[in-house]
Formats: structure tokens, sequence, C-alpha cells
């Protein structure tokens, strides 16, 4: 074990059922049979992380997560309807139908990273090291995720502050916030979205890291940006979350050109509330159990920079309006692509809807029922 396990496993605290909240019947029952049967095959395991700080809470998880001694191996050999996942770091997902528990090995010390897992400026690359219950505990991020529920003994298990940041509604990084950030800028995303979430503040020396280094998401490959911006918006709190991102100054680097327009006062209060008003309706209707689609937002949050170069080529070619518009559409994809990688299944529908808003301008019947004959009217229309 490390300095820096040895010294919070000293921290360690065993709160007993008297003490919290969190019962059996809060627990999803796949959850707690995978723990048990990782136990029972003489393996640690717990459940971790946001599950537990959000029974807490008092709220029921989304999701449930176990933290493991097995390695990825082990538990695949364990459970038939296991896959593996990951290469940055190596998961273990196991279904039950359409409902999915993850499995994580303990993370080992970061020390043990050597120049093939890091960067020169201290970003973890592949995270494959494996290590003890203190080790992976000094390895979370925000002290309210390094908590841990023994299922058999029905303890919470605390390392450090978590429950009472829990009290205080902060969210804090764990260890130097300097050094955390650099390991994984994506982290300063996490500490918005959790803060937009749950309602909490973030704790000042936290806040200026983030403040200081914001610039490293540049470095973040675009596939793994698009990746964290559907947690931010298709979450059930994605106008609280754009509004967090604004005032943590982190929206500029997933829409740059959007931030910029809006920042620079061209964007009209049209277009603020075009996006509010999305960002609200997705909500809802994740709120509703309804579909949602990044292309919709994707939408959204391109469409002024899309209508201010149309009408600029408008004005320059002899163009109909939905070619300037699709002609406009596919550069701002193009150069949004550069930041937030855009897979096709939804940058094909994004364009649809905007080529098609010239239409609902037009009034002929044929017009008209050929509109509503199209997969996207739907989109479009909300649009």
């Amino acid at each position: 074990m490390t300095q820096q396990a040895s010294n919070i496993s000293e921290q360690r605290r065993d709160i007993p059922l008297s003490e919290h909240a969190i019962t059996s019947d809060l627990i999803h029952y796949d959850a707690i049979s995978v723990v048990e049967k990782l136990q029972q095959a003489g393996y640690e395991a717990y459940l971790v992380g946001g599950c537990v700080r959000d029974l807490l809470l008092g709220v029921t998880p989304k999701d449930f997560d176990v933290a493991t001694s097995a390695k990825p191996e082990e538990v695949r050999r364990l459970f038939s309807n296991c896959r593996l996942i990951g290469r940055r770091f190596r998961l273990a997902h196991i279904l039950f139908g359409r409902h999915l528990i993850e499995v994580a090995t303990f993370r080992g010390s970061a020390d043990e990273l050597n120049d093939d897992h890091v960067t020169a400026d201290g970003r973890i690359l592949r995270d494959n090291i494996y290590g003890t219950l203190e080790e992976d505990a000094v390895r979370r991020d925000f002290t309210i995720n390094a908590l841990y529920y023994d299922v058999k003994l029905q303890n919470v298990i605390e390392f450090g502050t978590g429950l009472e940041d829990i009290k205080a509604k902060q969210i804090k990084i764990i260890g130097d916030p300097d050094v955390r950030f650099r390991e994984d800028p994506v982290r300063m995303l996490r500490a918005s979205r959790f803060a937009a979430k749950l309602g909490f503040d973030i704790e000042s020396n936290t806040k200026q890291a983030m403040q200081a280094l914001a610039y490293l998401l540049d470095d973040i490959s675009p596939a793994r940006i698009f990746d964290e911006t559907k947690k931010l918006f298709l979450s059930g709190f994605a106008l609280k979350t754009y509004q967090q991102l604004q005032i943590d100054q982190l929206f500029r680097y997933l829409f740059p050109q959007t931030a910029r327009l809006l920042q620079e006062g061209h964007g009209s209060q049209s277009d603020r509330h075009l996006i509010e008003l999305a960002m609200r309706n997705t909500d809802t209707r994740i709120a509703q159990e309804k579909p949602v689609t990044p292309a919709f937002l994707y939408a959204v949050l391109l469409w002024p920079q899309v209508r201010d170069l149309a009408d600029q080529l408008l004005s320059e070619k002899a163009l109909s309006k939905r070619d300037a518009i699709m002609q406009a559409g596919s550069q701002m994809a193009s150069l949004q692509a550069q930041k937030t990688s855009i897979p096709k299944r939804f940058s094909l529908p994004m364009k649809e809807i905007w080529a098609m808003q010239p239409w609902f301008e037009q009034r002929k019947k044929h017009r008209v029922v050929r509109l509503l004959a199209h997969p996207r009217f739907r989109a479009a229309y909300d649009f």
C-alpha cells in the first residue's frame, strides 16, 4: 500500500445502519446479487460512488456501480452475462436484460503509472493498474463519490470528508486539484455536472483550479468530449448544467462558436431563449420517460451560427434558402467536429432538421403532405 493510501486508510470510518438511511429494499436486486456473488467467490465487493451518494441524499439511483478486488477477467469468468469494455480503464458490464451493472476493479496508486500510462503534462492515458480498497478511494475524483456500501454488513465506508461534504452541499476534489485535473481534465466537466444535478456549490480550491486549467479540455479527444456532452445534457438536468457550464466558463470548450456568438453579443435574446427552451424541454421529456437525441440539442446549439452563415451565403450567391442552410450546416458541423465529434447517426438528422425549416414557410398542399410524411417531421416541427 502506498503512503497516500496508508494515510487515507487511517481516516476510514465504517458507518453502521443506525447512523444512515440506506436499507436493502432501496437497492436494485441485480446490484445486490452481483455484490453477493463476488463476495461468495472470495473477493471484496461494494456498491460505490454515485449510487451510495444518491441513497444518502434520499434519491433513487439511476445506476448502481460496484467496486471489487476481482480483476476484469475474473469478473467475466464468474458471470456469463458479462462483457468487458474500455481501453483507458477496463470495466466489466454485467447485463440483466436492459439493466446493466458496471463493475470496476479497485484502482491502484497513480505512483505506479509509468511513461506508457501518463503524458508529460500528467494526463493519464491508460489506467489498468489495480490495487486495494484504500488505493481506490484515493483515486476517486470527488469526496462525495469516495463512498462504499457493504451489502452484507449494511455499513457505509467513508474515506475523507464525503458525508461532511454531502451535508455541506459542496463538490470537493480529492487531493491536489492541480494534479487531479491534469490527470484527467474531464473531471472539470464532471464537477459542473454534479453541481448542477445536486444543487451543490463547487469548493473554492476546486473552482480556482478549474478556472486556471480549463484550457486543458482542448487536448481531450472529440470522441470523448461527445460522450461527456451526452452525460451533461441528456441526464435530466440539461438546463441547469448549461447554466453551470457558463458560470464555470467551460461551455466555450465544448461549443466554441456558439459561446463566442453569445458572449460577443451577436446572438439575439431569441437565440438564448431557443437554447434554454430546448434544454428545458429535453429535461421534461426525460422526466416523462420519452426518447431524446443528441441530434436535436446539437441542432439547437449550432443553429445561430448556421442561420447567420446561411444569410451570408444568400447575400453572396444565387442559392435557395434550403441550399444555403444545407451548405452552412455542413460547414458548421465540420467545424464543430474538431471539438466534439458527432457520429453520422446524429449529424445526418441534425442537418435534416435544419434543411427542413424553409418547408414550414410553404403552404401548398403537396408541400405540406410531403413535409408531414418526412420521418424527421416531428423533430423539425419541434425545432
